[in-house]
């Protein structure tokens, strides 16, 4: 297994790892490495499309139509009811 020293480590920073690892119920350095798996896991995993956050987001207040894709239509002005 791979090791690394990270050097310069801020003390805030430093404690707060601590007060996680603690709330964990881990060691700080099982802490690191739980978190760096994580970040790494994630960047694997495709980010949701703005449409489906969009309807992620409203899904709650009652928002049941599907919204519409527009991939490919021409950029143009919003049009307010006069």
């Amino acid at each position: 297994m791979a090791q690394f020293i990270v050097r310069q480590l801020e003390d805030d920073v430093k404690a707060r790892l601590k007060r996680r690892a603690d709330r964990h119920g881990r060691s700080m350095e099982e802490e690191v490495r739980h978190i760096l798996r994580d970040v790494v896991k994630q960047e694997n995993k495709r980010a949701p499309s703005l449409g489906s956050r969009i309807a992620a987001r409203f899904k709650k207040v009652g928002l049941t139509a599907d919204l519409p894709e527009l991939h490919g239509q021409p950029v143009r002005s919003a049009e307010f009811g006069k």
